[in-house]
């Protein structure tokens, strides 16, 4: 059987109610489950109860409805006849298809170094400066996050509201497929050193040089994933 939303996800959820008094749209009642499944509160296989979170966010049944719409549009969630919406357990054909996704995106837009704003240089340094100070205290899945911002903001560098859309909604992916890292210290550590050396490179404006690192990079990641879904630890089983 599928793990439901349990009452510690719901506390968590109730906390964010405060922020839906004067903006409780499906948009915004979306933006807030997005960010919890991608930070973990709900990992894959979980089933994200009508009942549930609508009592713990004040919300309508009709907004949820809407807003798990939106997340299934999104690939966040997944509509199952007659059993409900389960955030989705991806496979390994999901994380290739990703990781091509991100070569052709993140490299494409590395290239723009050297005409990218410094602003949007500045915002690639500064993910991977959140992920030096977390990992110095330990808080792995604080560096996780900070990891898909340096993404993001790399993304960002092409200068595109429609690239901006579409690696938001990999990398809200991206953060179901780390679910299968057993110890994110372990898959994150080493790749804060290389962050650094390809933001640096980004803010000298050498983007041919940190699309080729990026490259290298993203390659070693997604076979390091790909090796943990077939010998890794447990994921858990899809909902059928």
């Amino acid at each position: 059987m599928a793990p439901g939303v349990t009452e510690e996800m719901a506390r968590a959820l109730a906390q964010d109610r405060s922020g839906l008094i004067h903006a409780s749209t499906a948009d915004r009642v979306t933006e807030l489950l997005r960010s919890h499944i991608m930070e973990g509160l709900f990992p894959p296989g979980t089933r994200l109860s009508e009942e549930v979170i609508g009592q713990a966010l004040g919300v309508s049944r009709n907004t949820l409805r809407e807003a798990f719409r939106l997340l299934c549009h999104e690939r966040l969630a997944v509509h199952q006849m007659n059993r409900g919406i389960f955030v989705p357990v991806l496979t390994p054909e999901d994380v290739t298809d990703i990781y091509e996704l991100r070569r052709l995106v993140e490299g494409g837009a590395a290239r723009k170094a050297a005409t990218a704003p410094m602003i949007r240089r500045l915002a690639v340094r500064a993910a991977v400066e959140s992920a030096e100070s977390a990992a110095e205290v330990g808080r792995w899945f604080e560096v996780r996050s900070a990891d898909l911002h340096f993404h993001q903001a790399i993304a960002a560098l092409a200068g595109s509201a429609r690239v901006d859309e579409l690696m938001r909604r990999a990398l809200a992916e991206l953060g179901l497929i780390f679910h299968t890292m057993a110890d994110p210290e372990h898959f994150h550590g080493p790749f804060i050193a290389r962050n650094r050396v390809i933001a640096e490179k980004i803010m000298l404006g050498h983007g041919e040089s940190a699309e080729s690192d990026l490259l290298a990079y993203l390659a070693d990641a997604e076979r390091q994933i790909l090796d943990a879904y077939r010998t890794g630890p447990s994921r858990p089983v899809p909902a059928a």
